[in-house]
């Protein structure tokens, strides 16, 4: 398979290759609308009082000048969505070379009270969530937040399956996001939703075949005023009326199209990206269940939402005052359009909120296939459900280069709890991070940046970053037993039934070191007792005693080398407990001391 740098390179240069053709046939499709205008003009003014050439003139010229209108707008339309698709691949290349920073952090999903996120940067600068996402709509940004954020273990495979496939489809995929991003969306779909169903009609229901009649009637008086069989006047008086009708629904119409033009974007967008999911090949149970869902018996999804869309657009060009002006005293036209909209709502008000929620899955899957597709040297896990939890050959962490990367072989067993010491800075916090955010990637069904690795689904929680909170009057201390009863009242088998494995970066660091040995050995000793599994890092080295009474615990570490007066750190995970700390030689070593 093509390397993933490569074919972004690739299609950047077609894409760039094609906008250069499409703004030629753009520059050339203006002069040409631009002759026929002027064409237009000269014929009417070569043959002024020549009522038959004029006509003719007319008749050919302003279709023509249509034709060409529309044809303008396509290759516009068309050019937009090429540098939308030149961007993105800008984008993806200079991600794989580590320049992700610009992209979106996803600040507004940080919560300090999540079983692991806050502790394993999964949102803000530098983040796996900026990393990886590629969302092109709100809602499918809020569903790729909530796939990172689920801690669900259920359905792995199939989840795999799912990301596998469309990471073999990154045209497609590329193709989705450039649609949605041609759309600005200003509302949330939430909204729109909420709307939706608890939407009144406030037209009655009798007064939809008035439009209709109303603008039989109007075309039959302007017929007859033209050929003098009736009085102008009459044409006038018909113009007052309808005005006047119109007026009546002037206040419950206003109301209507102030709630519907916040739609309008919405449905513009999303009956596109309807359209791509029907026609999408797909082979996985996961993606075909989706697509399925957006089946109807008569019309596709993709079709019901444009006609919605156009509807919406029609009534939006009531700020055309001509339009506003004659389409109401002869046509009804927002009356009319009004009509349509409630008839619409009526009938798929039950069904909009699966549709939409399908688009945002699609959207969100993109950025899971996105990551496995930029990866193809990351591993799918292997699912067991034996006494392993956990086995990794040369695990590290996604986000650090790869020259830059350490990586380590991991196996934990069911109910083992690792004690993990070392030097500051030799690399504990990191290979914390790099489990945790290892088993979230496989939980959610994508691969890990491992050579190979197999584990037991199991669901995540960690104490890595506790802080004190003015606000609340809370201490560090206080903080962190609240972490700690969080975690303890979610392994209680008795109440959760779940199994966790648990990561603690130090525990009572808010305490003196004779209390912080004794409440941390009882703790520790709690946690084997629920048969939970995990790792703990401290610098606490009394606690590695505990090996010696607790058949589950295991002691490793992360070693650290004063060589020729420089400190050298392999990152390596070692049987055994550290000896050699760096504090005091860091401070000497910077003159601090």
């Amino acid at each position: 398979m093509q390397k993933p740098i490569k074919f972004y390179k690739s299609e950047k240069q077609n894409f760039e290759q094609e906008l250069s053709s499409l703004k030629k046939k753009l520059a050339t499709s203006s002069t040409l609308r631009l002759l026929v205008f002027l064409s237009i003009v000269a014929g009417i003014y070569f043959f002024f009082g020549n009522g038959k050439l004029i006509l003719a003139v007319l008749l050919i010229g302003i279709p023509l000048f249509l034709y060409l209108v529309s044809k303008h707008s396509d290759l516009q339309e068309k050019k937009d969505l090429v540098k939308k698709l030149i961007q993105i691949n800008k984008t993806e290349i200079a991600a794989l070379n580590g320049d992700y920073f610009s992209l979106d952090e996803g600040n507004e999903f940080i919560d300090p009270s999540h079983f692991y996120s806050y502790d394993i940067d999964l949102f803000g600068r530098g983040s796996f969530f900026q990393y990886s996402n590629r969302t092109a709509t709100i809602e499918g940004k809020k569903e790729l937040a909530n796939i990172l954020t689920k801690n669900e273990i259920n359905n792995i495979q199939f989840k795999q399956e799912g990301i596998k496939e469309l990471s073999q489809k990154p045209k497609w995929r590329q193709h989705f996001s450039a649609l949605a991003s041609l759309v600005k969306v200003r509302h949330p779909a939430k909204d729109i939703l909420s709307w939706i169903h608890n939407y009144k009609t406030v037209i009655p229901e009798a007064t939809s075949f008035l439009p209709t009649v109303f603008s039989i009637i109007s075309l039959l008086i302007i017929l007859l005023v033209s050929f003098s069989f009736i009085s102008a006047q009459v044409l006038i008086i018909w113009f007052f009326i309808g005005l006047g009708v119109s007026g009546v629904f002037l206040k419950r119409i206003n109301a209507l199209y102030e709630e519907s033009s916040k739609a309008k974007d919405t449905f513009k967008q999303y009956h596109k990206l309807l359209n791509e999911i029907e026609n999408c090949d797909l082979s996985s149970d996961i993606l075909i269940k989706k697509q399925r869902s957006i089946q109807t018996e008569s019309l596709k999804a993709s079709v019901i939402f444009g006609k919605f869309s156009k509807i919406l657009d029609a009534l939006d060009q009531r700020n055309n005052d001509i339009i506003a002006i004659l389409g109401n005293a002869f046509l009804l036209r927002d009356l009319q359009q009004a009509n349509k909209i409630e008839r619409w709502i009526g009938a798929y008000a039950d069904k909009v909120e699966i549709w939409f929620e399908v688009i945002s899955f699609f959207d969100a899957q993109n950025s899971l296939a996105n990551v496995a597709f930029n990866h193809p040297e990351f591993s799918f896990p292997k699912i067991n459900n034996d006494d392993k939890i956990v086995t990794a050959k040369n695990l590290g962490h996604p986000l650090l280069k790869v020259a830059q990367r350490i990586d380590n072989d991991f196996t934990v067993n069911n109910q083992q709890f690792f004690i993990i010491t070392g030097a500051n800075m030799a690399g504990k916090s990191t290979f914390l991070r790099t489990v945790s955010l290892s088993i979230v990637m496989a939980n959610i069904g994508l691969p890990v940046c491992a050579e190979f690795f197999e584990y037991t689904p199991i669901k995540l929680i960690t104490s890595m970053r506790t802080s004190d909170s003015l606000a609340d009057d809370e201490s560090y201390f206080f903080s962190e037993l609240k972490r700690l009863k969080f975690i303890v009242d979610e392994i209680n088998p008795v109440l959760s039934g779940e199994k966790y494995f648990i990561i603690l970066d130090e525990i009572l660091k808010g305490t003196n070191s004779t209390d912080k040995s004794i409440g941390s050995k009882k703790f520790v000793q709690k946690l084997v007792a629920s048969k939970s599994t995990g790792i703990i890092a401290t610098h606490d080295l009394s606690l590695c005693e505990i090996e010696n009474d607790l058949t589950q615990i295991k002691n490793y570490y992360f070693d650290a080398e004063i060589i020729d007066d420089e400190l050298f750190f392999d990152y390596k995970l070692k049987n055994g407990i550290c000896k050699n700390m760096n504090a005091s030689f860091l401070l000497k070593k910077m003159e601090i001391v």
